[in-house]
């Protein structure tokens, strides 16, 4: 069995994992779920969250939140402010696990192994563009389906028949871009009725690779500063995430690496 171990950051389980790991995995995980739809025995969905230090800091605030991140199958650290923190907790060769990255190494082995995908979250235009700029780079790729939901809550009955598009499509992975929490939300409330699907939340990586939004250069990204280039690129939508609530995850990470603050689990802080 193939797994990825998990440490704590300011009470929140982070995976100490890399892509391979995710991408054997969820190799794993589609077996199972395959074989177990064949002899018609019961599995369970999982799900994938790709952990930055917003979703740190929104679960660091939200009980709820926390347990979900803290029950996903892998919570990758996907800002390089989290892998420090990996790094400082004593897992030196920690790396980042970065959504968009994921993307497309999973779709990459997704096109070799036949594997299939269905893309949840985005505008019916991003969708367009993201299944033409994939399938010119994986042109094997089986999308079997996507849906762009509105922006308000879905009813029941919209929501059944997202879950009937889903089950129908025969999916094995399930892209989630919605953005945290949402889509960390989404995906746990979902886990039961998708019992044979692996879900992976990849925040901005539709409109990333759809070609709608740019992403920071490599240095940048390498050296932590992609939320500055973020911040340029979208001041209106991303000032308060930037601005007010990532700053105060470094003292806070000072702090439990001085050992003023503890956590034993997701509810426990000493």
């Amino acid at each position: 069995m193939i797994h990825a171990n998990k440490d704590f950051v300011l009470g929140v389980a982070i995976s100490t994992t890399s892509y391979q790991q995710v991408i054997a995995c969820c190799a794993e995980w589609i077996k199972e779920a395959r074989e177990a739809r064949l002899q018609k025995l019961g599995t369970r969905g999982r799900y994938i969250c790709v952990t930055s230090v917003h979703g740190i800091m929104t679960a660091r605030a939200d009980v709820v939140f926390r347990h979900i991140l803290n029950e996903a199958d892998v919570a990758t650290p996907d800002g390089m402010p989290v892998v420090w923190a990996l790094r400082s907790l004593g897992h030196s060769a920690q790396s980042r696990v970065y959504g968009p990255t994921l993307m497309l190494q999973l779709c990459a082995n997704a096109e070799q192994q036949g594997h299939r995908v269905f893309f949840y979250g985005g505008r019916p235009e991003t969708l367009n563009a993201l299944r033409a700029n994939l399938l010119a780079l994986f042109p094997k790729l089986q999308i079997v389906g996507a849906f762009a939901p509105p922006f308000r809550p879905l009813t029941s009955d919209e929501d059944a028949e997202v879950i009937r598009l889903i089950t129908e499509s025969a999916a094995d992975l399930v892209f989630v871009g919605i953005s945290t929490p949402k889509q960390e939300t989404w995906m746990s409330a979902h886990r039961e009725q998708l019992p044979s699907v692996v879900m992976i939340g990849v925040g901005a990586a539709f409109d990333f690779h759809a070609g709608r939004v740019s992403q920071a250069p490599a240095w940048m990204q390498r050296n932590g500063l992609e939320w500055f280039y973020r911040l340029l690129t979208e001041p209106k939508r991303l000032w308060r995430r930037y601005l007010l609530e990532t700053p105060l995850f470094l003292p806070l990470w000072g702090l439990q690496l001085a050992g003023f603050l503890r956590y034993s689990n997701e509810a426990e802080q000493k």
